[in-house]
């Protein structure tokens, strides 16, 4: 017996089989010697190295071995032809060979030639010829053989012998000894593989139109290209790489990068011009020629031409003026000197990314922007690789070609909304480029060349500087820019805003007449902002409705007055804080600073019968909740020196609320705020409405520093504040809110709550008493 791994051999089939296992090899020299008969039996797991009797399947042919050839590697290939089916009876000898006896099987004879087998004989035949046609292998003489075959156990036999099927399968057809459900069976598969067949022919016959189409399209294209060379009208692809090496050479690119540019152009010379990859090739090389590498402007350094430049776009802002001519003073004595990084941090409107183009403007650079804000992915900043279909530099390259010289003043806004996710973190990709010290050999990742910045003046914008990472913020030199006083404001409108509107909404200058005390208004119940945008926005409104009345045939002029601007506005928007405000127990006057600049808080304090719980309302932040709790420890630590219930804190409850509730707050300045409310309301003495305070405060009542004193400033004029207290050791900050402010608010500065309390509230409190240092020693001690 041979076994067989993974094939069956049917009656009438001849096959040659490599023959390797030592036992096989064995039982074919055996029986070649004797009777050349051997049993062809299939393994159940075509895995096993070595079957068992119970590996093996029982039902097999016995065959007759036609010839044998020893291959040079020790194998056998023999020749066999399949006899008849057959079952084995026992196994007569196990080692070293297989031996067994067997007895034939006979198939159940066919008592009639019934029209059904006949249909299923012809169904055989017909899907037998289909598949040999798909597969390209129909000829006479299989035609022949196929409609000689008349008996239906044999025609089975035939066709199951060619089928490209599982050896589990080719087993289960064997074993039926009913030649007409073999046939059935047969069938079955038939159908199957006539499906794959038919499926693998159409997959082959579309991949050859194709192969087809490209190989004609490309002969086409050969034959124009020589038929346009014959006629003087076509210079082959050598005009294209001539193009190039000019541009190259036209470019003036540093060493290296021209160096890599010609290594593409030869690599786009030895390709075909309609790949993908001299696709992705010329756009590298478009690139390349278009950046400019040594084209600059020349800087305007002309310091008083400069200076009323900025003085023209844009009112005040002397900082930021006085910082951008000091640059161009530097330049003028040092022209090799590295661009400044900039960065202008204030409330939204006040100016930022206009002051950038007035910068570019007065040095005579081109201007490029991009907005940083909701940027996630760094291959934003650095470009992808070539890699990648559809590639392309990243923002910094691609503006500074569109800027056209590689001095331009390059403006980043919202530089503090960056994003970060899975893609990278951009802000840590900005750190090369807004580093003086290492910009000058800035790699995209799309040239994967350097590329100097080191001329670019980057200005970066945002509203807030906390959010900008430290390693980032630590490169840049930060200006802040506050917000406007009403003074400011009103200049701003008639130089500039007012004569925008005017032009923009199509009206003479002569129609339209705003008086200061209207212009006031506008200012004061209808916008509240450290900004211009929202009084742009009211100015436009009033511009709008005076468009239309010119429209509908009216003349003017128009007079807009305080008493009738509301008919074009509509109601106030914001009213004084003092109108609405009455002094009152528990409620203090506070100030905020917020990205929009400064405003102004009200906190509010009130005693309930409890146990001496804290509740704290107005969505605070954990450290503004910190402040409260202290605020409530030192009044508790003043109750005996200050006119307060006994035991207070063990039969009040106390809540604290600061309006308005649906915006989060957070920070220590409202600490001295918190305090005096509380105090307020446990002394039941009222707190002056017209007194604005901040402050951090201590358990033992220092009053410590706080930042945004400006901002806060500006939120207190616009409120009517008279009276702001602010602490001792921000006096250093006053220098920088305008005079005309200062003139109108008194500031007091202060070191204790005490002077707080003195000041804020209607009438004064109790001296702490003074201990002895004897006494404050003793009680130390104990």
């Amino acid at each position: 017996m041979l076994t067989l791994r993974d094939v069956v051999i049917f009656s009438y089939m001849l096959l040659p089989l490599f023959v390797g296992r030592e036992r096989s090899i064995r039982a074919v020299e055996e029986a070649y010697g004797k009777h050349r008969l051997v049993f062809l039996a299939a393994q159940k797991k075509p895995t096993i190295e070595e079957p068992r009797p119970g590996d093996i399947y029982s039902v097999g042919t016995v065959a007759m071995i036609m010839r044998i050839l020893r291959i040079p590697d020790g194998r056998f290939k023999v020749l066999v032809q399949g006899l008849t089916k057959a079952r084995i009876l026992n196994y007569v000898q196990s080692d070293p060979l297989y031996q067994v006896s067997v007895e034939p099987i006979q198939d159940i004879p066919l008592t009639e030639f019934t029209p059904e087998v006949e249909a299923l004989v012809r169904t055989v035949r017909d899907q037998a010829e289909k598949i040999l046609s798909l597969r390209g292998m129909l000829n006479p003489d299989v035609l022949s053989i196929l409609n000689s075959v008349e008996d239906p156990g044999r025609l089975s036999d035939l066709v199951a012998s060619n089928l490209r099927i599982k050896g589990e399968d080719a087993q289960r057809i064997l074993e039926l000894t009913d030649p007409v459900k073999r046939l059935m069976k047969v069938t079955r598969y038939l159908g199957k593989e006539l499906e794959v067949s038919a499926m693998q022919a159409k997959i082959q016959s579309e991949a050859t139109e194709e192969i087809g189409k490209m190989q004609r399209d490309y002969y086409l294209r050969e034959q124009l290209k020589a038929i346009q060379k014959e006629l003087g009208e076509f210079d082959d692809r050598n005009e294209e790489a001539k193009e190039y090496r000019q541009k190259i050479k036209r470019a003036r690119m540093p060493k290296s990068a021209g160096k890599e540019a010609l290594k593409q152009l030869e690599r786009l010379d030895q390709m075909h011009p309609d790949t993908a990859e001299a696709s992705v090739i010329r756009t590298f090389l478009d690139w390349m020629v278009e950046l400019p590498w040594r084209k600059s402007t020349r800087d305007q350094l002309d310091l008083k031409r400069a200076k009323e430049i900025l003085d023209e776009d844009h009112y005040n802002l002397s900082k930021v003026k006085d910082r951008i001519i000091e640059y161009l003073s530097v330049r003028k004595l040092n022209p090799n000197m590295k661009g400044p990084i900039l960065c202008f941090i204030g409330p939204p409107g006040t100016g930022k990314t206009s002051l950038g183009r007035s910068i570019a403007r007065a040095m005579g650079r081109k201007m490029c922007r991009i907005s940083l804000g909701g940027v996630r992915d760094e291959a934003e900043i650095r470009g992808h690789r070539r890699t990648y279909v559809g590639s392309l530099p990243g923002r910094i390259i691609q503006g500074i070609k569109q800027a056209g010289s590689n001095n331009p003043v390059f403006i980043m806004d919202e530089v503090d909304k960056i994003g970060q996710d899975f893609r990278g973190d951009p802000a840590s990709a900005l750190l090369e480029v807004l580093d003086p010290e290492q910009n000058s050999t800035f790699s995209d990742h799309y040239l994967n060349i350097p590329f100097d910045l080191s001329k670019v003046m980057f200005i970066t914008t945002g509203n807030l500087a906390d959010p900008i990472p430290s390693p980032l913020r630590d490169r840049m030199e930060i200006i802040r820019l506050s917000g406007y006083t009403e003074e400011e404001k009103l200049s701003i409108t008639y130089n500039y805003l007012l004569p925008r509107q005017i032009k923009d909404n199509g009206i003479s200058p002569s129609r339209i007449i705003i008086g200061r005390e209207a212009m006031r208004g506008v200012i004061s119940r209808y916008t509240r902002e450290a900004g211009l945008r929202n009084l742009e926005r009211e100015i436009g409104k009033i511009c709008r409705k005076m468009a239309r009345r010119v429209a509908e045939g009216q003349n003017g002029p128009f007079r807009i007055t305080l008493g009738n601007l509301h008919r074009y506005l509509g109601p106030p928007t914001f009213l004084s804080e003092l109108e609405q405000e009455i002094d009152e127990i528990g409620v203090a006057t506070g100030l905020a600073w917020t990205e929009s600049g400064g405003d102004v808080l009200y906190v509010e304090a009130s005693l309930m019968k409890g146990k001496g719980k804290l509740l704290l309302t107005g969505q605070l932040g954990d450290v503004m909740k910190e402040s409260a709790q202290a605020a409530l420890s030192y009044a508790r630590n003043r109750s005996d020196t200050m006119k307060m219930a006994p035991n207070f804190h063990e039969t009040s409850d106390f809540h604290i609320h600061v309006p308005a509730g649906a915006i989060p707050k957070d920070g220590p300045s409202a600490g001295v705020t918190m305090a005096t409310a509380v105090i307020s309301a446990l002394t039941k003495v009222a707190v002056k409405r017209s007194v604005a305070m901040t402050g951090e405060i201590t358990l033992r009542g220092k009053v410590l520093p706080v930042g945004g004193l400006k901002e806060k400033a500006l939120a207190a004029h616009r409120a009517g504040i008279k009276t702001l207290l602010v602490p001792e050791k921000n006096i250093k900050d006053l220098s920088e809110i305008p005079e005309n402010i200062r003139r109108k608010v008194r500031f007091i500065p202060v070191s204790h709550m005490d002077q707080i309390l003195e000041v804020a509230l209607e009438s004064p409190l109790p001296a702490p008493k003074k201990r002895s240092p004897g006494k404050a020693a003793r009680i130390a001690t104990e």
